[in-house]
């Protein structure tokens, strides 16, 4: 059976706030409810995923701001990290916003990514274990990370800074490094590809979303010729998914005819549940188990683990 917790409301809503939130509760938790047995069991092999034989390191990209990279990453991690697996979650996006949904402090004097990259503080000193979350640990990020695209520019080696401190540091205890990836296509962006292995990139279901896609896939190219001769795209992930609308149908259609198995059968509706978790410091996954949101991210992670053998 489906767990389905009640949303915590403030005490300032006004009646309109809660009203509003109690009807996307009820129709949350009635296509939960309405869903074939089967759908319900992402939580049932707790431990029993396989773990990839070395530390996949994988960044989650996309030039485009919205489409669910923070998102995707946070819950996909901690999904991973509930089915047996260790997982280190690189906020590499000066706005935090993989750190606060991971309850890890991020603001004032906290050493983070941008002294990792910038002053080579060791990758060690930052990383610090998710509350509640067995085996899941973030790399923190502040808003100094803003400043990183320019101090970066005279440094040595600029592009490969991040994965000199992943090497550094004693990755092989994770079996995934996952870095979420600011919405743009710098320096930052450009250190996550070549630190990483491969590349997932969460695609919304609009129209928008597929314009800045070439761009994005003509800067792997570049990378995996010039700095990375190992990265790949290994997986593609359809979010924000309305079945209500035909446009939606027709995007991730289209994405799958082009990209064929690299995108991943599930696809991630909207879900109000998604939005409101880190407002409370957790990814989905524990807010709501049983919401359509932590459901989809539960099967999209299952799939990733056992692609393992693909990469």
């Amino acid at each position: 059976m489906a767990i389905v917790t009640q949303t915590p409301l403030n005490p300032g809503d006004s009646p309109l706030v809660r009203e509003a939130l109690s009807s996307v509760v009820s129709r949350e938790t009635s296509a939960v409810q309405s869903a074939p047995a089967a759908a319900e069991a992402p939580g049932d092999t707790r431990g029993a995923w396989p773990r990839p034989s070395k530390t996949r390191v994988i960044a989650v990209a996309n030039q485009k701001g919205g489409v669910g990279k923070t998102t995707t990453s946070v819950n996909i991690a901690a999904a991973l990290s509930m089915n047996g697996q260790r997982v280190l979650v690189v906020d590499l996006d000066p706005q935090g916003n993989a750190s606060t949904a991971l309850a890890t402090e991020h603001r004032g004097d906290i050493p983070d990514v941008y002294q990792v990259l910038v002053d080579d503080l060791p990758m060690a000193d930052i990383v610090k274990e998710v509350p509640e979350m067995p085996g899941l640990y973030c790399a923190p990020a502040t808003i100094d990370l803003a400043g990183a695209e320019i101090e970066l520019v005279s440094l040595v080696a600029r592009e490969a800074r991040l994965r000199r401190a992943l090497a550094a540091y004693d990755a092989l205890e994770f079996d995934y490094i996952i870095i979420d990836c600011p919405p743009s296509l710098g320096l930052l962006t450009v250190n996550a590809l070549v630190a990483a292995d491969e590349v997932m990139i969460p695609i919304q279901c609009e129209y928008y979303a597929l314009e800045g896609l070439g761009q994005l896939l003509r800067n792997v190219d570049l990378i995996k010729v010039h700095l990375n001769p190992t990265l790949n795209l290994s997986t593609i992930l359809l979010t924000m998914y309305d079945g209500r609308t035909r446009l939606a149908s027709q995007v991730a259609d289209e994405v799958r005819a082009h990209f064929g198995d690299t995108v991943l059968n599930t696809v991630i509706p909207r879900s109000v549940r998604l939005s409101e978790a880190p407002s409370y410091g957790q990814s989905v996954m524990t807010y709501d188990p049983g919401s359509s949101g932590a459901m989809a991210y539960m099967d999209a992670s299952r799939e990733i683990a056992y692609r393992a053998s693909k990469v």
